[in-house]
This record gives structure tokens, C-alpha cells and sequence, in this order.
């Protein structure tokens, strides 16, 4: 980073603190992960330079003929990788990309239905501080008060009855699979769209350890960071009978000039998670993401579902008092482990001051760290929610993370 060493020493000071920082820590926030030296030089390159409003060998500006290619290589790549009908790669972020299917087939004030927030949902599920809340008439469904488990006949009794125009499946704070084939099929009977967000899962589904939404869903949606450990950005995959819906929902409906330096970042994630290595990778992030859930309950940590089926797990922090999860996830930051703190099911508490904990596997196994390392960072875990204000302890902790992040370096 020389030269912005050289033109603002104050940021570039900042960046390398930030650098140090993700060496140093155990990352366990579930919607984070740590992209490839390929894709960390795409995105910072030349190509952010160039403005390509349209879509390829049909854009408004000349001078696109190596963007095009970019980004015919993503979209290909990207419905070889998920086995999908049509792929749109120009959304921002995943957000953004849930807005325009939004746009692509309601209008406002439709109805539709969408996972609670406090249930795993994402905001634009539905949030009523979200767009997706205050222009669209949300109802939503949540899970089974005893097993916090998504409850399909109650899903269907509540589409039946309200008759949804769309309805949207995924997770953001849910542990367990998802059928997406009986949320397809409700959608049907129901005459609704069918969105399945898998943008916390998308790098599972793409290798196939966990099952997905292809291809019988109508409409899927997906960050392409997280668990396909590509660049911050969208992706909107669908059936073609709905590809034009979707393109023009995108641009000119949503967006301007696609960030072509973030496309070509995502093509080469692409490319990297079609190699067979990236299997391997997705299925030890659950296993670690299981070995992680098994060391917690045997310290007495429990865990909505008790267990996990994909890479990230809930802790209930309700045994140890309402609405401490912003308390201990600070705790944690402080011994060197980064999470974050997040509803539960039915918490007795606000999403301002939450009763849980949300952590995850993904950047942990994209530095190497197996069933072994999990064992000790859930005791490490454990400890630090049972006496979360003890300074020494984390001050300890944090000593002895040091030590294993330096066996496990990264950049």
C-alpha cells in the first residue's frame, strides 16, 4: 500500500491497524469471511474506473469491450457454479438484490410473507424499520416456540390464509437446513413467487454439503461474501421465464453502473469455488461449525435448536440474564473473539439490547483451523460468558489467541 501510504499516511494507518486486527482476532461473525490475494487485487484494480451502465454488448457508454467480457465470464460461472436457469451479477449487495426482485413483481402495498427478524429473518424480510416493512405490506411467519424449528404446515396455514404475492425463505440467525422444495411448493399452491435468500448459505449450497433451492425455485438471492468467500456484492439467480423481470428490475430500476472492479472479483470466486478443493473447504466449516456446538453445550452453553446443520450457531444467553448479548459479545472482542450479538427466538428483550449471541465458522476454516481448534475456542467461549467481566481472564484468553492465530496465518 505505498501509495496510499504516500498520499494519506492518516488512512493508511487505519488499514494496516485493520490489518493487524484481522490477523490477530478470532473472526466468528457468521457473515464475514476473508477473500483470496486474486480477489483482494480484483477489487482494488483499474477496473473501478469504468462506468458500464447496461448489461453486456448492450451498455450505454463505449469503451466496455474487456468489462463485457468480465462480466460474461461471471455470469456464466455463476450459473455453472449453482446450476442456474439466469444469473444476474450487477447487484450491489444483497440488500440491494432483494429490493429489485421486490420491484420485479410487487408493486407497493402488495403482501408477502417473510421470516421474523427475531426468528433468524434478514431486515428485508420484512423489518418494519426496512424498505421491504414500510413500502410492502409484510406478514411473517417464525418458528415453533418449544423446538425453534421452522414449522412447514404452520407456513402453509399462514399463506393460505393471507395469500401472499411472494414469499421469501432464508435465514440470516437460523441454524438447521431449510426445505426449500415445501416453501416452492406452498408458493405454488398459494400463487405466490418464491425468494429463497441464500445469502448465508450460498457457498454451502454451491458445493452441494448443504441442500439448496435449484432448481425448482423461482427466485434466488445471495451476497456473494459470506460462505462463497468472494467480494462484498449480489448476485440474483432465477428461472429464465423471469430473466427480463429481473434485468430490468436491476438496472434501470434499482442501480446505475454496475462496480465492474467488484464483478471481476466475483468471476474469480466463482472460479475458485467450482474447484473441487472448495468442496472440502464448505464441509469443514459445518464440521467445525458442529465440533464448535458440541464444545459449547459441554461447558453448559445452550444453543437455540441445540445444535447447528450449517456454519453458524445461536447461543441463548437468556440461563445467564435477559438481554446481555451486546455485554458479552464486547467481552468477547476484548479476549480477541469477534461475534455479534442478535435476537433469539421469543427474547423477552429488544433487538437493541439482545439476548443472544450469533458466531460462525467460515473465516476460522478459511485459515486452516479444524475440530481441534474449535474444541478449545468454544471453552475459551464458554469461559468468558460465565465470568464475562473478569479482565484478567480475557486479558489471558486474549494472550493465548494470539498465540494460535500466529499457527494459522492469513495475508
Amino acid at each position: 500500500m505505498r501509495h496510499v501510504k504516500e498520499a494519506d499516511p492518516e488512512v493508511h494507518g487505519h488499514m494496516q491497524a485493520e490489518l493487524e486486527r484481522q490477523k490477530n482476532v478470532l473472526n466468528m461473525i457468521p457473515s464475514e469471511n476473508y477473500v483470496s490475494p486474486a480477489v483482494l487485487e480484483a477489487c482494488g484494480s483499474v477496473l473501478m474506473n469504468k462506468y458500464s451502465e447496461g448489461y453486456p454488448f448492450k451498455r450505454y457508454y463505449q469503451g466496455n469491450r474487456h468489462v463485457d467480457e468480465i462480466e460474461k465470464l461471471a455470469i456464466d460461472r455463476a450459473k455453472k457454479l449453482f446450476g442456474a436457469e439466469h444469473a444476474n451479477v450487477q447487484p450491489l449487495s444483497g440488500s440491494p438484490a432483494n429490493a429489485a426482485v421486490f420491484l420485479a413483481f410487487l408493486k407497493p402495498g402488495d403482501k408477502f410473507l417473510g421470516l421474523d427478524l427475531a426468528c433468524g429473518g434478514h431486515l428485508t424480510h420484512g423489518s418494519s424499520v426496512n424498505f421491504s416493512g414500510k413500502i410492502y405490506q409484510q406478514v411473517s411467519y417464525g418458528v415453533d416456540k418449544e423446538t425453534e424449528l421452522l414449522d412447514y404446515d404452520k407456513i402453509r396455514e399462514i399463506a393460505l390464509q393471507e395469500k401472499p404475492k411472494m414469499i421469501i425463505s432464508g435465514l440470516t440467525a437460523y441454524p438447521r437446513q431449510i426445505d426449500f422444495r415445501k416453501f416452492q411448493d406452498i408458493a405454488e399452491e398459494v400463487g405466490a413467487i418464491h425468494l429463497a435468500d441464500i445469502s448465508h448459505i450460498a457457498g454451502l449450497v454451491a458445493s452441494g454439503v448443504i441442500p439448496g433451492p435449484f432448481p425448482f425455485t423461482d427466485i434466488v438471492s445471495t451476497t456473494t461474501h459470506k460462505t462463497l468467500r468472494g467480494p462484498r456484492g449480489g448476485l440474483i439467480m432465477c428461472k429464465e421465464k423471469y430473466a427480463k423481470d429481473i434485468d430490468k428490475a436491476v438496472f434501470p430500476g434499482m442501480q446505475g453502473g454496475p462496480h465492474n472492479n467488484n464483478t471481476a472479483g466475483k468471476a474469480i470466486a466463482f472460479q475458485e469455488a467450482l474447484k473441487p478443493e472448495f468442496k472440502e473447504y464448505s464441509s469443514q466449516i459445518v464440521r467445525n461449525a458442529k465440533a464448535l456446538a458440541d464444545s459449547l453445550m459441554k461447558e453448559g452453553i445452550k444453543l437455540v435448536t441445540n445444535g447447528t446443520d450449517n456454519h453458524l450457531l445461536l447461543i441463548d444467553l437468556r440461563p445467564f440474564g435477559i438481554g446481555l448479548g451486546r455485554e458479552v459479545a464486547v467481552a468477547l472482542e476484548e479476549a480477541g473473539i469477534c461475534g455479534n450479538a442478535n435476537s433469539v427466538p421469543y427474547d423477552e428483550s429488544t433487538p437493541f439490547k439482545p439476548s443472544g449471541l450469533r458466531l460462525g465458522t467460515p473465516v476460522l476454516t478459511t485459515r486452516g483451523m479444524k475440530e481441534k481448534e474449535m474444541e478449545q475456542v468454544g471453552k475459551w467461549i464458554a469461559d468468558v460468558i460465565k465470568d464475562y467481566k473478569n479482565d484478567e481472564l480475557k486479558r489471558i484468553i486474549n494472550l493465548e489467541i494470539g498465540a494460535l492465530c500466529q499457527l494459522y496465518p492469513f495475508y
